[in-house]
This record gives structure tokens, C-alpha cells and sequence, in this order.
């Protein structure tokens, strides 16, 4: 068996990066998403708002003490999930293996990926400039042989940071880390850990499965196999594609449907590469376009095209004339097919039910 390469990626301080991409003037302020009001806590904060001691679930009176120029906006979380959709379409794009965690973190299992000459270091890189370049917001990224190792590798060097631990690596790695460090070990584990004297995982691998599944019950022998590094768990996929597209969030809006068109051969091209990738044998049953305005305001048109079988630009123009029939400024445009599902149980609708 392959030894599995697995990326973790997670959105720096999802929520606030969102509202400093969408509103400039809060780049530069310590800033707290949710909190407002009495009885108000804290969602997320950005890393100007944690160097005061800010921190989520925290309530915004607390957080204002410690941080009197504290600015707080209200969550937006139609405007999160929508640029979820955008990282997590990229990532996708990288592999279908991806295990979404929340909106702003995912698994990605690229064990079987030939791109990047198979480097999940560089796969990574690229992922993190292409969210950067195309949605607007940073992501850390943590490269290792497992989901465990992953995910402290992307906390490792927050914010905007990338962090590789390869298998030679990983004994070295986690006899030095902290118990405080490994998934499910709070304040109470680690405070009973503390008392046996164990504060690395270097500790916690002298003092044997045996004391600590004594002492922790089925937790200690979950502890003993981290504090080795060892995770067997598979990167688990809960959505079946039924969709590919492509989009791209511009820096600067498009002015008027001209510029659109300038765009969508790029779009059409970028399509079909990844098509050729993952969905040769799926029959597409429907072609779309998506528009974000620059009010943020999204409209997708969709279209029966079930004759297609490598979409051309021509397809994709008469749904554009249609979706903008006027020039507005545009910050995202996208095309995209959605396949037909052969596999679909067939059934009869009884008439009076």
C-alpha cells in the first residue's frame, strides 16, 4: 500500500479575512466578527484583535475590555458559505478525495495525484497561491502522512503559512511535541497527563499503552498511537460529484458584458481541462453560467445540453446574453456542467399521493 499523502488546509480567521477582503478599511483595525451588543460573542477575530487577547466564544463585553478599539461587524454567513464554495471548488479541483471539516478547513487525500510530478508539498503551494490569487483570502496548509500529523502541520505556522512533516520526519517530530497539542486533550487530559509526568509525546511513549489505557481507558490507547504519530484514518468523501465548474473572483470588477467576454474562453478552456480530468465518463445533462455582481447580488442560468459532450464556447455565450441582458459590474464569473445520474432509482408517483 501507497503511503498516503494527505494536505490539511484551513482559512485564516475565515470569517474577518471574508469581511477585510469585501471592506478595505477594516484591514487595519483589530477586528471581531459577531460580539456586538450586550450579550453579543465573539464568532472569530482577526490576528490584530488576538494580540490583545481576543478570541472566539469569548463575549464581546470581555473582548472590548481587553481591547477598546475593537471594531465589530455582524456575521454574514450566506456571504461565508458562498466563498467556502469558491476554496472548496479549487480544492476539487486538485482531487475528489477532499473531506470538507467546516466551511474553512478540509482534508485532502493526493496520494493517487500525478500533478506537481506527485509533490504534496508542491500541490499545497499551489493551492494556497490559487485561493490567494482567485478568492482573495489566505490558507494554511499542513503536509504529512496522515490526517493527525496534517492538521498540526497546518496550525504550525499560522497565519499564511505552510508546514511539511515527511514520513523520515514524523518520529523526530512528535517526540518533542507538547500532549497539549494532540486532538481531544483539553485542559483536564492535560493537567492528569501533567501529573504523571508526561508532557511530550516523547513522555507519553515511555510510559507505555499499558498505564495510559489504565489510567484513560480506550482515550489512552488513542493517545499512545498518536504520541507515535500513527493515524489510520482515510480521508472520508461525503458528496458525490454531480457538477464540475469552474469560477474566478476578479480583483477588480469587470465593467460590462464585453469584458465578460474577454473572460470566458479562458473559463471554457479551464472547463474542459478539468473535465478531461474527472468527468470523461459522466453524460452531461446540463450546461450553466454563474454571475456575482459587484453588489454581491448571484444569479446562475442553467440549461438542458444533454447532446453536448465537450462543451465550446459557443454553448456557454447564448446562456451569458441571457443571464446579463445589461452591463453591471461583475466580480465572479463562472461556467460549469452538471451530469446526468444514470444511476437514479426509477419510481412511480402514485397519482392521489
Amino acid at each position: 500500500m501507497a503511503q498516503r499523502k494527505i494536505i490539511h488546509v484551513d482559512c485564516d480567521c475565515f470569517y474577518a479575512a471574508v469581511e477585510m477582503r469585501d471592506d478595505p478599511s477594516l484591514r487595519d483595525v483589530p477586528l471581531a466578527v459577531g460580539g456586538e451588543g450586550g450579550r453579543g460573542v465573539v464568532t472569530t477575530c482577526n490576528y490584530r484583535a488576538r494580540a490583545f487577547g481576543v478570541r472566539s466564544a469569548m463575549p464581546g463585553s470581555e473582548a472590548r475590555r481587553l481591547c477598546p478599539g475593537l471594531v465589530t461587524v455582524p456575521p454574514d454567513m450566506g456571504r461565508y458559505r458562498a466563498v467556502s464554495q469558491q476554496v472548496m471548488a479549487i480544492l476539487r479541483e486538485m482531487t475528489d478525495l477532499v473531506e470538507p471539516l467546516s466551511l474553512d478547513e478540509a482534508f485532502l487525500d493526493v496520494t493517487d495525484v500525478d500533478a506537481f510530478k506527485g509533490s504534496a508539498t508542491l500541490m499545497a503551494r499551489h493551492l494556497r497561491e490559487r485561493v490567494s490569487r482567485e478568492v482573495g483570502i489566505t490558507i494554511s496548509a499542513g503536509v504529512a502522512p496522515n490526517k493527525f500529523l496534517a492538521k498540526i502541520a497546518s496550525d504550525w505556522r499560522k497565519p499564511d503559512g505552510l508546514f511539511v512533516i515527511t514520513p523520515p520526519e514524523v518520529a523526530d517530530f512528535v517526540r518533542e511535541l507538547p500532549v497539549e497539542k494532540l486532538f481531544g486533550v483539553g485542559q483536564v487530559t492535560a493537567a492528569r497527563l501533567h501529573a504523571l509526568g508526561v508532557k511530550t509525546c516523547g513522555d507519553m511513549q515511555a510510559l507505555g499503552a499499558d498505564v495510559l489505557i489504565e489510567k484513560f481507558g480506550k482515550q489512552g490507547y488513542r493517545l499512545f498511537e498518536m504520541a507515535h504519530g500513527r493515524d489510520n484514518r482515510p480521508v472520508v468523501v461525503s458528496r458525490v460529484a454531480k457538477s464540475v465548474s469552474v469560477e474566478r473572483t476578479f480583483s477588480q470588477d469587470l465593467p460590462d458584458r464585453s469584458a465578460c467576454d474577454t473572460v470566458m474562453p479562458a473559463l471554457v478552456a479551464d472547463l474542459n481541462l478539468r473535465l478531461s480530468r474527472k468527468g470523461q465518463h459522466k453524460p452531461i445533462h446540463k450546461l450553466f453560467v454563474k454571475i456575482r455582481y459587484s453588489d454581491f447580488s448571484t444569479h446562475t442560468l442553467e440549461r438542458v445540453r444533454e447532446s453536448v459532450t465537450e462543451p465550446a464556447l459557443v454553448d456557454f455565450q447564448p446562456l451569458l446574453e441571457e443571464l446579463m441582458p445589461k452591463d453591471r459590474p461583475v466580480r465572479l464569473l463562472g461556467v460549469g456542467v452538471r451530469f446526468r445520474n444514470d444511476d437514479a432509482p426509477v419510481t412511480q408517483l402514485r397519482l392521489f399521493d
